[in-house]
């Protein structure tokens, strides 16, 4: 298997980008003061990723799916994050099992 140049600059080059928009990111919020509706709003997003993420799945699919969908919004509402994506797994799995899809 071989390498074409442009293919390996440009992962390079993702790569590098990815890394310096990080680190910039941890430098530049050093000067930036987070009040409690920025806060909450910051907190929001790991669900809102999450649901966005997933919905397609749930209206496209089946019967599982589906109730795999509402069990992890239901837990991402009260749970971290993981907690919900396990609870979700574990959902569809079961569903699977008994509906037999």
């Amino acid at each position: 298997m071989t390498l074409d140049p442009h293919t390996f600059l440009a992962i390079v080059a993702m790569a590098a980008a990815t890394v310096l928009t990080r680190i910039a990111g941890l430098v530049l919020i050093r000067f930036v003061t987070i009040g409690p509706q920025q806060k909450r709003a910051l907190e929001a997003i790991p669900p809102a990723v999450l649901m966005a993420v997933i919905a397609p799945t749930a209206l496209v699919t089946g019967p599982a799916e589906t109730l795999a969908t509402v069990a992890t919004a239901l837990a991402a509402t009260r749970l971290p994050l993981l907690a919900a994506v396990a609870i979700g797994v574990f959902v569809v799995a079961v569903a699977r099992a008994l509906i037999g899809a």
